[in-house]
């Protein structure tokens, strides 16, 4: 359960994402950034002892879905910036 919860942390960060209009690219490189990051974060609080692997918990899913959020934001600016100086 808790897997499943960072898994929906990260896609509804990226869906969040997608509302913001500002520099939006593919949309499949932005999607895998934020399930990674969420993953991995998910994996973190697992370490950190808040949430867990078999089971949800609130702190982990916002863990999540802000890792992811700022994950989907980072790879915009990259994704910028490679345009801005192949122009």
């Amino acid at each position: 359960m808790g897997l499943a919860l960072w898994l929906a942390a990260g896609i509804a960060a990226w869906l969040t994402a997608r509302i913001i209009p500002a520099a939006r690219s593919g949309w499949i490189g932005e999607l895998l950034a934020a399930i990674a990051i969420a993953v991995i974060l998910g994996l973190t609080a697992t370490a950190l002892d808040f949430g867990g692997w078999k089971e949800p918990d609130w702190r982990a899913g916002f863990f999540a879905f802000f890792g992811a959020f700022a994950a989907a934001g980072v790879f915009r600016l990259v994704t910028f910036l490679r345009r801005a100086t192949l122009e």
